[in-house]
């Protein structure tokens, strides 16, 4: 662990004001190397309180510390400085030859994307970007449906550590009071020969804390905290990839279900440029959503977007 990340973790576990005496004599290094850890964290977004005759008190902020994330979860966890995005990190081990299940992590990221190419807004600080690469080396009929796995992995992960409850906008959505807080981005790589899907990446972005959501998307987006965080992102990293990694497959379709926020409602969706109104009656365990149109015909939405013509 750097100078810096035992500074973090000191100050975040401390009460009170930590004096550069105490973390120098603690850590076994000059006041000088204190100072410029403290610098290195600034630079990192957190902000540090610093009083002459007390010391330093950690204030906002947290820093990934991707050590301990791969000694609670057992597998490679990478952080990069200068992501262009996680998937794209990801792909790039797969053709380096990174062992995997692999989770690739990111302060922030220079060209993210959602679904169908969007942009996806990523904030320098507060926020969670990571992809895991799993090789399922299965034939595509019988690949899990990650993107529901995950979502619910989510949910449980949130409402365990904070008790905050969270929702589902099918496919991959994760909403908080009406607005979004978190995507998921699921990507697969296939053998024509072979006829299975080799590798997938499941990519997701997470508002944890953001200070600087965008004007034009406060009325569609929010942060999980608005307020100081009550645990810090290698904990929601730590248990969303746990409860993924260590919940059965059915249980987290059952909470996927009962997560969502579209089940029973009237959603509106466009399908070879025809709009559709119906009631969203059931989400297969595959992830289809089942919708009831207002003729009584039932039709199957395997992929796309939605819209909730009601909250």
């Amino acid at each position: 662990m750097k100078t810096y990340e035992k500074i973090y973790t000191i100050l975040l576990n401390a009460k009170n004001y930590v004096s550069g005496e105490e973390l120098a004599q603690e850590l076994g290094i000059s006041r000088t190397s204190v100072w410029k850890g403290i610098q290195q964290l600034e630079k990192q977004g957190l902000v540090i309180q610093a009083r002459a005759n007390r010391g330093y008190r950690l204030e906002q902020g947290d820093l990934l510390l991707p050590k301990d994330i791969e000694d609670s979860l057992q597998i490679p966890v990478h952080l990069s400085k200068n992501s262009t995005s996680t998937q794209l990190d990801a792909k790039h081990g797969i053709e380096c030859g990174d062992l995997s299940p692999a989770l690739y992590l990111a302060s922030s990221q220079g060209q993210a994307q959602g679904r169908f190419g969007r942009p996806f807004f990523t904030a320098e600080t507060g926020g969670i970007y990571m992809t895991l690469h799993l090789c399922p080396k299965a034939p595509f009929q019988d690949l899990k449906p990650y993107t529901l796995l995950v979502a619910a992995a989510i949910v449980q992960a949130i409402e365990g550590l904070t008790g905050i409850q969270t929702e589902i906008k099918w496919v991959n959505d994760i909403y908080l009071h009406g607005k979004k807080i978190a995507g998921i981005l699921t990507e697969a790589v296939s053998s024509i020969e072979a006829q299975v899907v080799t590798d997938v990446m499941i990519g997701v972005g997470l508002n944890f804390h953001l200070l600087d959501l965008p004007a034009e998307l406060k009325e569609k987006a929010t942060s999980l905290f608005l307020e100081k965080p009550t645990i810090t992102r290698n904990q929601l990293i730590t248990e969303i990839w746990r409860i993924f990694f260590t919940t059965s497959e059915e249980i987290l379709l059952a909470l996927y279900k009962e997560k969502s926020l579209v089940l029973g409602k009237q959603v509106t969706f466009s399908e070879h440029n025809q709009l559709y109104q119906g009631r969203a009656l059931e989400i297969t365990d595959n992830g289809t959503l089942q919708v009831e149109l207002e003729d009584g015909s039932i039709k199957s939405l395997v992929s796309g977007e939605i819209s909730l013509s009601s909250w």
